[in-house]
């Protein structure tokens, strides 16, 4: 299965709209660390690597702690 650039973009969207209700983590840190995240992931080629990248966005998303 090949990961689609609106599904990434959906990705950052909810991970950004996550970053607001932290509570015991600074949000703007969270945000800019997922954006560097993003924009260091950006030029990713191999779809092992882009489908492993999204997985432990999603990951973060569901299970609420990073993986």
């Amino acid at each position: 299965m090949s990961i689609t650039r609106s599904e990434v973009l959906r990705l950052y969207k909810n991970l950004v709209l996550y970053s607001k209700s932290l509570t015991l983590t600074d949000p703007v840190y969270f945000k800019k660390r997922i954006t560097s995240e993003f924009k260091r992931n950006k030029s990713l080629t191999d779809p092992k690597d882009i489908s492993f990248a999204y997985e432990k966005g999603a990951a973060l998303l569901c299970k609420g702690s990073v993986v």
